[in-house]
């Protein structure tokens, strides 16, 4: 039997509009086993709404056109599984072969909810893991219960290989990187044995070197356990890497649908960037001078997660931090932020004629520069009740005249990359109701809004597509250039640094390789082989 012409998922003319406006207008495509189906569009383009369609989420549900499982449902024990007629159930029962249209059944319906657990997702920046736990005791409670004994921790280490996190398995999963987290998210959701898997920017957050390793071990999963796949992603590499058929989405309607590479290709046609001189940089407004982060680890003592690092940054400069993941990029910046106070050596920045030692607590501390400091956390958060006028202005305790705030909020919106004609309507909104790019952006605007003297920005672009990338990085140097900012960028995405970075350290197991002009510290990136225990 040829299992690659099964089908698994048909998607047949699905639209969806919300509050009158067209998010997917008659989407079709066919999935069979080990077949992969890759989305890529701009920001706001309707491929997050297709992917919560298949999941089967409630308030996703189509207007039109249907999405149709093809399984296996056991007639003993009514266990789903793959569609291959004449197959036998683990328990022994017959099998009979169904085609569900999930969307045409209750929400309680038995075999809705079936089908359902069978159904795997991985959200954009959603790093939902238990904070205490161990990582691999997260992926092992995610595993079915029926599978119990040496087969469990078996499945669990073998799904921590897949996305290259065994070297992090005794580890508190709190502690880790934002991309690592990700990675054990994808670990827990193809524990579950789906049949069906749903991913949502899977590398967004990764740098290129994890991202090939995780992209290729997805591949292998597909093709191994003859599941489907469906993922979303902003880059053109990804798409071409692992995608079997391509969909590229605008505003809801399919450009085009087919081979990968030529709709790369077209995606990537408008990309394009020019770099400003930097212009007349400040004094050094940071400094650190051997700083180190160490904690003691009950299970693996003494963590070295930032070990002897020394640099200065310029007022007015834009500066990188890029390394793999779990270099200490993240560490260090929050040391700078005063968020995690370093342990050995200095982390100071000048106030006035003052240098504040940001390790030492209280007002006469660090307490007298975090009101300057403005930080774009990695697992940022909007309120979801509000407005994202509110969000910009009562949320974040600005207090001024309503109109102010409304006039500050516009001039945010519009740095961050959203069209002049769109604001008043954004102003209204609610997060749920914008893509998750949009509440990235609006994120971005929090910040900004504050006016702080320094900004950093945790992965600021992980699930951004290019042409809002340079949006953002156009953004990030006209802050610098009309309100003398001046930016820490932690991040993955080269070319993000490439395009607004005036230098860059490249990190590498908690220490400062080398520092200088972004292209010769990408050209470092490259050639450094991935250290053990730091993908």
């Amino acid at each position: 039997m040829d299992k690659s012409s099964v089908e698994l998922l048909t998607i047949e003319n699905v639209s969806k509009s919300f509050d009158g406006k067209c998010v997917l207008s008659n989407v079709s495509a066919t999935l069979t086993m080990g077949k992969i189906i890759g989305l890529i569009g701009k920001s706001a383009a309707g491929k997050s709404v297709l992917i919560h369609m298949i999941r089967g989420t409630e308030e996703y549900a189509p207007d039109s056109g249907r999405i149709i499982y093809h399984v296996n449902r056991c007639k003993k024990c009514g266990a789903i599984g793959l569609p291959i007629k004449g197959e036998k159930c683990a328990c022994g029962g017959e099998t009979e072969t169904l085609d569900v249209d999930l969307w045409s059944l209750k929400s309680d319906d038995p075999l809705r909810l079936a089908v359902r657990s069978k159904i795997a997702i991985m959200l954009q920046r959603t790093f939902a893991l238990f904070g205490d736990m161990t990582v691999v005791e997260n992926v092992m409670e995610a595993i079915p219960k029926e599978i119990d004994g040496d087969r469990r921790i078996q499945l669990a280490i073998k799904m921590l290989e897949l996305v290259n996190m065994t070297h992090r398995t005794t580890h508190i999963a709190r502690d880790l990187s934002g991309g690592e987290k990700q990675r054990v998210v994808m670990a827990r959701q193809l524990a579950k044995s789906p049949i069906f898997f749903l991913a949502d920017e899977p590398t967004g957050t990764l740098d290129p070197t994890t991202a090939e390793i995780v992209h290729k071990g997805l591949i292998d999963y597909v093709r191994e356990h003859n599941i489907c796949m469906v993922f979303a992603s902003h880059w053109p590499e990804a798409i071409t890497r692992m995608a079997d058929e391509a969909i590229l989405l605008d505003a809801g309607k399919v450009l085009m649908q087919g081979e990968p590479q030529g709709i790369a290709t077209e995606f990537m046609k408008d990309y394009h960037f020019e770099k400003s001189a930097a212009g007349h940089l400040g004094e050094t407004l940071i400094s650190l001078d051997n700083a180190e982060k160490h904690y003691f680890s009950v299970v693996r003592g003494v963590v070295k997660a930032v070990d002897g690092v020394t640099f200065d940054i310029k007022e007015r400069e834009v500066f990188g931090l890029v390394g793999y993941s779990g270099a200490g990029k993240t560490t260090t910046s929050r040391m700078i932020a005063g968020m995690s106070p370093a342990t050995g050596g200095s982390v100071k920045i000048k106030l006035g004629d003052d240098w504040i030692d940001m390790s030492e607590s209280g007002f006469a501390g660090k307490g007298r520069a975090t009101p300057y400091i403005g930080f774009l956390h990695q697992e940022y958060t909007l309120y979801p009740f509000d407005t994202i006028l509110q969000n910009l202005s009562t949320c974040i305790g600005m207090k001024m005249p309503a109109e102010l705030a409304k006039v500050k909020a516009i001039q945010v919106l519009i740095s961050v990359g959203f069209p002049k004609q769109d604001i008043e309507k954004i102003l209204y909104s609610y997060p749920d109701s914008l893509s998750v790019g949009e509440c990235q952006r609006i994120a971005f605007a929090q910040v900004l809004i504050k006016e702080p003297k320094i900004i950093i920005l945790d992965e600021p672009t992980g699930t951004m597509d290019p042409i809002t990338k340079t949006i953002v990085a156009k953004s990030v140097i006209r802050a610098r250039e009309t309100l003398g900012e001046t930016f820490i960028v932690v991040s993955h995405d080269m070319d993000f640094v490439l395009n607004c970075c005036d230098r860059a350290a490249f990190m590498k197991a908690g220490r400062v390789v080398t520092i200088g002009k972004p292209e010769e510290v990408l050209e470092q990136f490259e050639l450094e082989p991935v250290p053990e225990g730091e993908n």
